[in-house]
């Protein structure tokens, strides 16, 4: 009994379980104590839900790392958990883009709202590096490191272009799923007409930089861990 809970245990550690769950709560109790000093729950409600979207793709991974630990040689058991998310993977950094809502609203002080904010972000933005580097490693075991590392450029630059399509196109990623052919045509016409469409690559190139920044710095992090544990 002990080892299998031992196995739980390091598997969750692996999956940066326990961090995330902190931060979550740390985010939720920031929100809850937004709600008791204003009496309203309904202003930035959308965290809350945004959030829980951010959490999809992070659920994905995990069933895929879990999938491949049970079935190691059955590749095929990962793509239908791999393709939800890549479907699902915007709306994890998607929260970053909530400070447009950002503004002054009595009694509650904006310092609050904006560590608020922050606190919302950071965790959708933490949930986004962890399922990424999962995704990235599962890539690597069957295709080695130069592939996985063409996947991981590949999901931030189609995360940054759902972030668009997301806050500026008001696309779900159920819509993905439901009307693709919508969504294709959409990107297809703007890549088409690029110089009428420089905010949509103005704000992709962007975010994929940010977000590929944001990846190396923790993958620097974890790794300057590993090297002073040993």
């Amino acid at each position: 009994m002990f080892t299998y809970l031992r196995k739980i245990h390091d598997f969750f550690a692996s999956q940066l379980v326990y961090p995330i769950i902190l931060s979550c709560l740390l985010a939720f109790s920031i929100y809850i104590g937004r709600v008791l000093l204003s009496g309203n729950w309904l202003i930035y409600r959308f965290l809350v839900w945004n959030l829980f979207l951010a959490w999809m793709p992070y659920f994905f991974s995990v069933m895929a790392a879990a999938a491949y630990r049970l079935f190691p040689k059955s590749w095929w058991m990962l793509l239908l958990p791999g393709a939800l998310w890549l479907a699902f993977f915007p709306n994890a950094p998607y929260i970053v883009t909530d400070f447009l809502h950002l503004h002054s609203r009595p009694p509650v002080p904006i310092w609050y709202d904006i560590g608020l904010l922050v606190t919302f972000a950071w965790t959708g933005l933490f949930l986004a590096i962890a399922s990424l580097r999962t995704m990235q490693k599962l890539v690597e075991a069957y295709t080695g490191s130069f592939v996985g590392w063409l996947f991981a450029i590949l999901a931030l630059a189609l995360g940054s272009l759902g972030l668009y399509l997301g806050r500026f196109s008001r696309w779900n990623s159920w819509d993905l799923l439901i009307q693709p052919e919508e969504i294709l045509a959409e990107v297809a016409y703007r890549f088409v007409n690029p110089f009428s469409n420089l905010r949509f690559f103005g704000f992709t190139f962007m975010f994929t930089a940010f977000l590929f920044v944001c990846y190396l710095m923790f993958l620097s992090v974890h790794r300057l861990g590993g090297s002073q544990d040993r």
